[in-house]
């Protein structure tokens, strides 16, 4: 008696995706490239990709007809699957997106440096560069300087708004040094 069992092992049943998942996930890859059509142009040069699929997200915003606009985006998502380093690519675009929870996370972060380093001293200062080596540190000083004045004043000229949005682009950019 033939045992049809033992002439596929587990690793082949593994390797093994429906088409439907295929589909699945190409449809994914192809709203991801969406998504990226949409960013703007400062924001899709912050993304870690090759060039080949820069230049395509940029030539779609070129394109007007809807037809057009559908196959450029079917490319896209074809560049996508050629990707080497996919997973970092979505965790910066969720990191764009506010509704996710990555941008969340990152905007909490940011928060939390920026209360500790309006409350704190050099010490907090230098954790914050050794957590951001790449932040310039004199600009920095500068807006935590400005934000405790305001803090003392009990004014509010938008120091810490200023000083948050540049934790925020230091903190993105020390999770996504590719990116930058």
């Amino acid at each position: 008696m033939i045992d049809y069992e033992s002439d596929h092992s587990s690793d082949d049943e593994d390797q093994l995706i429906s088409k439907s998942q295929l589909k699945r996930e190409m449809q994914a890859l192809q709203d991801m490239g969406k998504k990226m059509m949409e960013l703007p142009q400062e924001r899709v040069k912050q993304l870690p990709m090759s060039d080949s699929l820069r230049q395509a997200i940029e030539e779609s915003w070129r394109i007007g007809q809807r037809e057009a606009r559908r196959r450029h985006l079917q490319l896209i998502g074809k560049l996508l699957r050629k990707e080497d380093d996919v997973e970092s690519l979505i965790t910066m675009l969720q990191a764009l997106d506010s509704g996710s929870e990555e941008h969340t996370r990152r905007h909490h972060l940011a928060e939390r440096w920026r209360d500790q380093l309006i409350a704190g001293d050099n010490d907090t200062l230098t954790s914050f560069v050794d957590y951001s080596p790449g932040c310039d540190i004199q600009h920095l000083r500068n807006l935590v300087r400005n934000a405790k004045r305001d803090q003392e004043k009990q004014k509010n000229t938008g120091a810490a708004k200023k000083l948050f949005r540049f934790l925020r682009e230091a903190i993105d950019t020390a999770e996504n040094p590719s990116g930058s």
